[in-house]
């Protein structure tokens, strides 16, 4: 299993796609953090909410990128047929999944961290810049960097599950984008109950963001990770229950 856990290690930290990606995911974070900070009223950013919001695009961001490569880091194997290898290699195909769900957390962490840190870094000195003081403390910095760190991880797991269960890279990448990114955002103030359970969100509250609407970081933190547990399981299944394409 450590053999295994090396190897997708080295894969993911290898590939193009995904220091691309990374360098990505530094630019989007420094933008969406700029524009915010620049284009929001002052007064709108003066209170710690959206402070909060502005800080938090790196958890936002991070937990994309992150489920992104979990996903591919399965999806592209099938894609290109060195999924066949793999398995021949290593013919216990879940030792492949748990491989891949561990490699992958590790990177999501990584993304996380660093996005989170960076968002917070350029957050700090953009805000005093437009003559805003930042109400933050070192604990609400702290949660953000580690509520980041944490999601993006966990969010990463799931990226595997889904693209294990999907197979097609191009749907899986599509899906966790629109979810992410429109999806849960649909849900509005109708269905506020709903969306404080939806894994994004739960990873919005992980950082400590808009704490009067979301769960608390605790609840958040376990019942994402239930639901990475959930889709792991679902990869894990699928995949060694269903022939190599």
């Amino acid at each position: 299993m450590r053999a295994q856990l090396r190897s997708e290690l080295l894969k993911q930290r290898s590939t193009r796609t995904n220091l691309g990606l990374f360098a990505g995911l530094l630019g989007l974070v420094t933008l969406a953090v700029l524009l915010h900070g620049v284009g929001l009223p002052t007064s709108d950013l003066a209170g710690t909410d959206n402070q909060l919001m502005v800080f938090g695009r790196g958890e936002y961001l991070g937990a994309l990128f992150a489920a992104l490569v979990g996903a591919m880091s399965i999806t592209a194997e099938i894609r290109h047929g060195t999924i066949r290898p793999t398995f021949l290699v290593t013919p216990h195909r879940g030792r492949v999944v748990a491989a891949k769900v561990g490699a992958s957390i590790l990177m999501g962490a990584g993304f996380g961290l660093a996005a989170s840190t960076l968002a917070v870094g350029v957050g700090a000195a953009v805000l005093p810049a437009q003559g805003i003081d930042v109400q933050l403390d070192g604990g609400d910095y702290a949660l953000l960097i580690a509520g980041g760190t944490a999601a993006s991880a966990l969010w990463a797991a799931i990226g595997v599950g889904i693209g294990a269960v999907v197979r097609d890279q191009v749907p899986t990448l599509l899906g966790i984008s629109a979810w992410l990114l429109f999806v849960e955002g649909l849900f509005g103030e109708n269905l506020v109950d709903v969306s404080r359970l939806a894994p994004g969100t739960l990873g919005v509250a992980i950082s400590g963001q808009e704490p009067d609407t979301h769960l608390a970081p605790a609840l958040s933190l376990l019942l994402l990770a239930l639901y990475a547990t959930a889709a792991a399981a679902a990869g894990w299944v699928a995949t060694t229950r269903r022939d190599v394409v």
